[in-house]
């Protein structure tokens, strides 16, 4: 049986500011057990991991969010029969991007997605989480210039999700690795900047299949697409780092 990804939307729609609910948390639920994204109005980070959503707010603090919440963009998969692996230190985030992108060069799988899950010890994790901003055409850049916070979690146990497109993608998301992390405890989480892992165990799941649901209003036409740049999305997506 093939492991599927399920996505909301485009990341290209996300950043050019379609932030309108597509389908429903209780909805996204049924369509896999780990992923990440966010929420209607860009309000928080979306962490899935082991069938649960948790929303991080915008100090980092995390709630789960009601099943009629709506999610405008995310990336979640149905898993099974992974690939275990051990890592050790890695200081941060270009050594732990190029750690996983090593796995799955070995896998021989540089143009399929993957989702890896790593349950681990951190030295630090330095992440954003944001608060809604309703508005149309307001591009995603705007507005987490006005809502993004800033923040490090430091030694504590928790788990990172981390997404892998490959480059041919570039548009329907962002190619390379996309990172949420969530405490052991859940209660602190958000969208990756930089981490520092003492120690990790890591599953790396292989994906074959992929199923995209576009907005359906007609509010998702009025946007151009092909405007977003991949620096404008890189922006978004590691801040000025």
């Amino acid at each position: 049986m093939s492991n599927k990804m399920f996505q909301v939307s485009t990341l290209q729609a996300l950043v050019a500011g379609y932030t309108r609910s597509v389908i429903t948390v209780q909805e996204l639920l049924g369509r896999g057990s780990v992923g990440l994204g966010t929420f209607e109005g860009v309000d928080g980070e979306l962490i899935l991991l082991d069938g649960v959503c948790y929303r991080a707010q915008q100090d980092g603090t995390i709630t789960k969010p009601a099943l009629d919440v709506g999610v405008p963009f995310a990336s979640v998969a149905s898993v099974q029969d992974g690939t275990a692996f051990e890592l050790g230190e890695v200081p941060d985030m270009d050594a732990l991007a190029h750690e996983l992108t090593c796995k799955v060069d070995e896998a021989f799988a540089l143009n399929s997605l993957h989702v890896v899950t790593v349950d681990g010890t951190f030295e630090y994790v330095s992440a954003r989480s944001e608060s809604a901003y309703r508005a149309d055409h307001v591009t995603l850049k705007d507005m987490l210039a006005t809502t993004q916070r800033e923040f490090v979690f430091e030694k504590l146990d928790g788990a990172l999700v981390c997404v892998y497109h490959p480059e041919f993608m570039d548009g329907i998301n962002a190619p390379g690795w996309h990172v949420h992390f969530l405490s052991a405890d859940r209660t602190k989480g958000g969208h990756v900047f930089d981490v520092s892992l003492v120690r990790g165990s890591a599953v790396m799941h292989r994906i074959d299949c992929i199923e995209i649901q576009l907005p359906a209003t007609a509010a998702f036409d009025t946007y151009s697409l092909i405007e977003t740049s991949k620096e404008e999305v890189a922006e978004v997506e590691q801040g000025n780092r």
